[in-house]
């Protein structure tokens, strides 16, 4: 065999080398970035005030129920023709990658209370999985709605006026995030769930991510 063949497998093996050299320490480095990413505190972005509402048994639900564990919160209503599907199955999406020794809990609001009884909640809920001792629907009157889903979730919700809307069902614009609560009733993290360019599946990783960081917080 002539020297240059030799010498060009040398240099094609030294190229594959240097190739998955660069690529393990890019691994490497994302890994470090990451840890280092979630190794920062979350931000207290505020304080949730007490709240009142009902959930989808006819119980009472309080901001002190929750105390005490890490909860992530969205807003929908039950006959929404948009993105509530999508979005509810995005929490049983969250709900069933809960770590079995996950302590978090799972908290909807509806904007369209009028409808949205603690019965047809509970109907909904049955609809999607939802494991009721994890997971609670809840509604109320309309100011108290508003009051923890808009002035402390920081969930917005208009409802349409008649002439704008699509079809009967079209009654509202609202958010499409999902909330992230701690144990001391403080919002600490937002994350957008739909629109161009978002995934899915690493929404719930950063969802996944904070709640773990927050479940270490005492």
């Amino acid at each position: 065999m002539s020297a240059q063949p030799l010498k060009t497998s040398r240099l094609v093996w030294l190229g594959l080398g240097l190739t998955t050299a660069l690529l393990v320490l890019a691994f490497l480095l994302a890994a470090l970035n990451l840890r280092a990413g979630l190794g920062k505190p979350l931000p207290v972005i505020s304080q949730v005030a007490d709240f009142t509402l009902t959930n989808q048994n006819g119980q009472a639900v309080t901001l002190a129920d929750l105390r005490g564990r890490v909860w992530v919160g969205d807003i929908i209503f039950t006959r929404c023709p948009g993105p509530c599907l999508k979005m509810t199955r995005q929490m049983r999406d969250l709900q069933q990658s809960l770590p079995s020794g996950s302590h978090a809990r799972l908290v909807t609001l509806t904007t369209d209370p009028e409808f949205d009884t603690p019965a047809v909640l509970k109907t909904y809920a049955g609809r999607f999985g939802a494991d009721l001792n994890r997971w609670c629907f809840l509604t109320g009157l309309k100011p108290q709605i508003a009051a923890l889903g808009r002035d402390s979730l920081k969930l917005t919700a208009i409802e349409k006026k008649p002439e704008d809307r699509q079809s009967p069902d079209d009654l509202f614009i609202h958010s499409t995030i999902f909330v992230l609560v701690d144990k001391q009733g403080r919002l600490r993290g937002v994350f957008e769930t739909s629109g161009e360019g978002i995934d899915p599946q690493h929404v719930k990783s950063q969802i996944l991510a904070g709640i773990r960081r927050l479940e270490r917080e005492s």
